[in-house]
């Protein structure tokens, strides 16, 4: 079953999970074994598979990068200023655009990714992911943050699933991540969110918990 959610971006996981998570609710039946969403970036098949995710329901298929491969080094050094960072502090930089226009930073520890303040004037209209691998053995492999410039401000999602996909895909297929993982994202706004990421064969599936928080009807 096809469906067109009305989206700004080309593409963005929550009206994904979140549409497919009330149309299920509601007593949608896919007639296949997935839900197919029409985006800007192309189809995006949302699958009910919890032995993908660790249980977490439902995941979304990580789309096709619009632009991938390194970032040009007078980008990443602007980049590490607009974070508060040097340039040593990143590891390595990567586009992993999936519509938003995301590029990603790699830090060597979650500790380094969680002190990151950013700052507002430098940062323009990047949209920048944040990432550094987790060493405390907790529940989360990565930390994750994501930070939006738009007019000489910067706003920080607690949990993006774009971001999410393209690092998924960018890590994994680097070598630097296992090929099953859990990120942790927005803590320092108080959400503390679970990402999960997994590749099966050669698709990397995206996925996380879907909970109903309003419900109504619309009476004609």
């Amino acid at each position: 079953m096809i469906f067109t959610p009305g989206i700004e971006l080309p593409f963005a996981g929550h009206p994904n999970l979140g549409s497919a998570h009330a149309w299920l609710e509601a007593g949608g039946r896919p007639k296949g074994d997935d839900i197919i969403f029409q985006c800007g970036i192309g189809l995006v098949t949302v699958a009910r598979r919890p032995d993908l995710t660790s249980g977490a329901g439902l995941a979304f298929a990580a789309p096709v990068p619009l632009r991938r491969g390194p970032v040009d080094p007078e980008l990443v050094g602007r980049v590490a200023e607009s974070l508060g960072l040097s340039d040593t502090d990143i590891v390595a930089a990567e586009w992993v655009d999936n519509g938003p226009g995301w590029l990603a930073v790699l830090l060597g520890s979650a500790e380094q990714v969680l002190a990151v303040e950013p700052v507002a004037a430098l940062i323009g209209d990047l949209k920048i992911g944040v990432v550094g691998p987790a060493t405390d053995g907790g529940p989360t492999q990565f930390q994750v943050r994501a930070f939006f410039g738009q007019g000489g401000t910067v706003d920080e999602d607690p949990v993006t699933g774009s971001l999410n996909a393209g690092l998924g895909q960018w890590l994994i297929e680097s070598g630097r991540a296992p090929s099953s993982y859990i990120a942790g994202q927005g803590a320092r706004l108080g959400r503390d969110g679970r990402v999960h990421i997994e590749r099966v064969g050669g698709q990397v599936w995206v996925a996380g918990h879907s909970v109903t928080c309003i419900s109504g009807s619309v009476v004609l």
